[in-house]
C-alpha cells in the first residue's frame, strides 16, 4: 500500500461543521483508504452517528420537518431533510437483524403463556400514477391510497383468573371498554403485566410479518411455556397464517370486537337512546363469556325472524350472527377464563394507534414505502426501548461493511468528549 498524500474530510457533529485532514493510502488497480476513517469508525456519509441518533430519535416521534427545526433551535445546526431521509432508511436497515439477534428475557422472568396478537392499520402513500378523481365519491370511499402495515406483537404473561362477571364489569364499567388494561379497581385488581413485549409494523405484507413473528416464537419456547395464545380481531387472513404458522397456539377471538357486534346488533334492534340497550347487552355478553355463544346466536336469529322489524335491521343483525358463525370456534371464552388466558387484543390495537397511526397519519402525509418502512421500524425500536440496544448493534455492523473490522467499535468520539464534561441522558447535560 502506497501512501499517497493527506486529504480533507467535511464532518457535521453535534459540536457543528467540523474539516481535517487524514493520510491517504492507494495502490494500483485498488480502492484506497484512510486508517484514521477506520480509527475513528467514521460513517459513511458525512452526518455523524450521534447526530443521526438525536435526528432520527425526533424522527420517529415528529415530522422530518419538525425535527429538523428541533436540531437547529437545540444544535444552532441545520440537516437538509432530504439528507435526513436518507440517513433515516440506511440507519433502518439493520432492526430486522437486531431482532433477530436479541436475546429473550431470562427465564425466570418469563410468563407461562405465551402470547401473540396480529392486526393491520392503513398507511396512507403517494400514489405512483395519477388517477381520475370522480366529481364526487360515493359513500364510503376515500381520496387517499393507503398501504397495510401489519402490526405483529409477542410477550409472556402469568396467568390471571377472572370470572365472566369480572370481565362483564370490567368492560361496561370499570375501564370503559378495554378488558385487557389494567385496572386497580377493588373489583378488578392489577393484572400480571406482559414480558418481553416486542412490537413490530411492517410494509411487506402479512406472510412476511408472520414469519417474523414465528422467528421470534421459537426464540421465546421452552419448558416454561404451558400455553400459547393467539389474539386476532377476525380477520381471516390473519387467522389461516395462525392456523398454518403458528398451529400450536390457541385462537381467540378479541373480546372487544365480540362485544362491539353486539352493541351493533341492540343498536338495530332497540336503538342508541334506548334505556334497555345497555342491559341488553350486557346480559348477551355474559352469556358469551360464559361460553354460550350458539345461544347468543340462536335468539339473534329468533330476532330476525320477527315481521316486525325493517330490512336494515334485519341486515345489520345478520351482520352480527355471521361474524359470530364464523368465528365460534375462537370464542370459548369460559375455558380461556378458567386457564387464565388473556382475551383482548389491547396490546396490538393500541400499537395501532401509537405505532402507526399516531406517526405516520398526521394531516397531509403520505408516504413512500422505503421511508415509511425506515421510520415504522425506527419507531418500534423506540417503543420496545431497544434504542440505545440497537444504535450500538448497527454502528457496529455499519463499521464490519464500511472497514471490514469485527472488534468491538468504542462510542462515538462525541459521546467521549460529552461524558466527560459531565452527564448525558438522551441529550440532557448536567455540569
Amino acid at each position: 500500500m502506497k501512501y499517497q498524500s493527506l486529504r480533507w474530510t467535511t464532518y457535521y457533529s453535534v459540536f457543528g461543521k467540523v474539516r481535517f485532514k487524514r493520510h491517504y493510502f492507494h495502490t494500483p488497480g485498488q480502492e484506497g483508504f484512510c486508517p484514521l476513517d477506520a480509527e475513528l469508525s467514521l460513517p459513511p456519509r458525512c452526518y455523524s452517528d450521534l447526530l443521526r441518533d438525536w435526528a432520527e430519535y425526533c424522527v420517529t416521534d415528529e415530522s422530518y420537518d419538525e425535527s429538523i427545526r428541533v436540531l437547529k433551535h437545540i444544535l444552532t445546526l441545520t440537516i437538509p431533510k432530504r439528507a435526513l431521509e436518507v440517513d433515516t432508511e440506511k440507519d433502518a436497515a439493520d432492526v430486522n437483524a437486531f431482532y433477530e439477534q436479541k436475546p429473550v428475557p431470562p427465564l425466570e422472568a418469563e410468563g407461562s403463556i405465551l402470547v401473540v396478537q396480529a392486526d393491520g392499520k392503513g398507511v396512507p402513500m403517494v400514489r405512483t400514477e395519477p388517477v381520475n378523481q370522480p366529481a364526487r365519491r360515493g359513500k364510503g370511499e376515500k381520496g387517499t391510497k393507503k398501504k397495510e402495515a401489519v402490526v405483529t406483537g409477542i410477550y409472556t404473561i402469568q396467568p390471571h383468573l377472572r370470572t365472566p362477571e369480572q370481565v362483564v364489569k370490567a368492560l361496561m364499567h370499570d375501564i370503559d371498554g378495554d378488558e385487557e388494561r389494567k385496572s386497580v379497581t377493588a373489583s378488578h385488581p392489577q393484572r400480571p403485566a406482559p414480558v418481553g413485549k416486542e412490537l413490530r409494523a411492517t410494509l411487506a405484507g402479512k406472510d412476511t410479518a408472520f414469519e417474523r413473528l414465528t422467528g421470534r416464537v421459537a426464540q421465546r419456547e421452552g419448558d416454561h411455556i404451558r400455553h400459547r395464545v393467539a389474539l386476532t380481531d377476525g380477520d381471516d387472513a390473519l387467522q389461516r397464517r395462525v392456523s398454518n404458522k403458528l398451529s400450536t397456539f390457541t385462537l381467540v377471538l378479541d373480546i372487544i370486537h365480540a362485544s362491539e357486534y353486539l352493541w351493533d346488533a341492540a343498536n338495530a334492534l332497540l336503538g342508541e337512546t334506548h334505556p334497555d340497550r345497555t342491559a341488553w347487552v350486557e346480559k348477551h355478553l355474559l352469556c358469551l363469556l360464559s361460553g354460550k355463544t350458539t345461544d347468543v346466536i340462536q335468539t339473534l336469529e329468533r330476532e330476525v325472524q320477527n315481521p316486525a322489524i325493517s330490512s336494515s335491521q334485519r341486515k345489520a343483525v345478520n351482520t352480527t350472527i355471521g361474524y359470530y358463525q364464523r368465528n365460534s370456534s375462537y370464542m370459548r371464552y369460559d375455558q380461556y377464563l378458567t386457564r387464565g388466558w388473556p382475551i383482548g387484543t389491547g396490546v396490538v390495537e393500541g400499537a395501532c394507534g401509537h405505532l402507526v397511526k399516531d406517526r405516520m397519519e398526521r394531516s397531509g402525509m403520505r408516504w413512500i414505502k422505503p421511508g415509511a418502512q425506515a421510520v415504522l421500524d425506527l419507531r418500534a425500536v423506540r417503543v420496545n426501548d431497544d434504542w440505545d440496544d440497537y444504535r450500538r448493534f448497527h454502528r457496529q455492523r455499519q463499521h464490519q461493511r464500511l472497514y471490514g473490522d469485527y472488534s468491538d467499535v468504542s462510542p462515538p468520539s462525541e459521546t467521549i468528549a460529552l461524558q466527560k464534561c459531565g452527564k448525558m441522558s438522551r441529550g440532557k447535560f448536567i455540569f
